[in-house]
């Protein structure tokens, strides 16, 4: 995987192919998985949700491709474009892409989406902080906090993630940032991020996923174990998140000290942390229901320990809310 990670050319080429072909596969072979998901829906109850998840698959693949053919033809119209021409249609090409897979989710699999924040008067662009507990998070901060309210958003995405060729192409376009998590000297990454968040505008919104991969109860006792492992007085339970991994945070404060926090907490999504989950139900009659709450920029300390407090204060916050919020549900 690493060399697929390092070497562009290779890597599009293989991820374009493998999902045009795939896409393909579905579509051709349609009636035949079809009907035989719909049986084993019907006789085995961990595949009760098959129909459903192929077909959401199959959406995806056709988004994938199409999105390739469309980020294509934009690069063609590059030289009749001006710069911003060009970033504008790449984000219209990112919130279509987006959009699709949501409306194909909440019609698929009957999914509600419930927001619950007060009123905000500020609508400049945040440093969004979610909390991350399935493949379909990723999208509710673009759609739900930035897009309603004209900003644009700048993410930092595990560089895993150049795998999917939309993510790929249209994403490096853009100014994004794809983190390498297991670099063994974190200064140029780290750097990166100050770049990024130095260089953004008042209405640019910049997203990072602090837990660094997504909640599960297993990964929350593995890291509270080693936690615990290397400070026996670790104040923290964290029942419903991971522990923060706060350096990529703490970079893009120190680059954008002007940007308010907005913490970005959700519910619904814990049973549905893979495609496999997905075979059995996870999203189905599901209400997502979203939380977020800012710090004002004014209100954030300028030393990094107190900075440090802050999140973990916060953070804590967060794993009270969402439990408020499952009650609820």
């Amino acid at each position: 995987m690493e060399f697929l990670l390092q070497h562009t050319v290779v890597r599009r080429l293989l991820t374009v192919s493998l999902v045009l072909l795939a896409a393909l596969l579905f579509l051709v072979t349609l009636p035949l998985w079809l009907p035989l998901s719909l049986l084993a829906g019907l006789l085995i109850s961990s595949w009760r949700s098959a129909t459903r998840c192929l077909s959401f698959i199959t959406v995806y693949l056709l988004c994938e491709s199409a999105g390739v053919i469309a980020a294509g033809l934009v690069w063609l119209c590059k030289p009749v474009l001006s710069a911003q021409q060009y970033v504008v249609a790449n984000r219209g090409l990112q919130l279509a892409w987006a959009a699709t897979l949501k409306s194909a989710a909440e019609w698929l699999f009957r999914l509600r989406f419930d927001i619950d924040v007060p009123a905000e008067s500020e609508v400049e662009g945040a440093i969004v902080l979610p909390r991350h507990t399935s493949i379909g998070d990723t999208v509710l901060p673009l759609l739900f906090y930035a897009q309603p309210r004209g900003l644009a958003v700048r993410y930092v995405l595990k560089q895993e993630l150049l795998l999917d060729p939309c993510l790929d192409i249209v994403g490096n376009r853009l100014p994004n940032v794809f983190l390498d998590r297991d670099a063994a000297n974190m200064t140029v990454e780290l750097a990166a991020l100050r770049n990024l968040a130095g260089s953004a505008a008042v209405d640019d919104a910049l997203v990072i996923y602090m837990e660094g991969t997504r909640y599960s109860v297993a990964k929350r006792n593995r890291v509270l174990a080693k936690l615990r492992a290397s400070d026996a007085q670790y104040p923290y339970s964290w029942r419903s998140v991971l522990p923060p991994r706060m350096a990529g945070a703490l970079a893009l404060m120190e680059g954008a000290p002007q940007k308010d926090l907005l913490f970005f907490t959700h519910t619904g999504f814990e049973a549905s942390g893979s495609f496999t989950a997905l075979f059995n139900g996870g999203w189905m009659d599901t209400t997502v229901r979203l939380h977020w709450w800012r710090v004002p920029a004014a209100q954030i300390p300028a030393a990094a320990d107190e900075r440090k407090a802050l999140l973990l204060a916060q953070w804590q916050k967060m794993d009270r809310i969402v439990s408020e919020l499952q009650q609820e549900g």
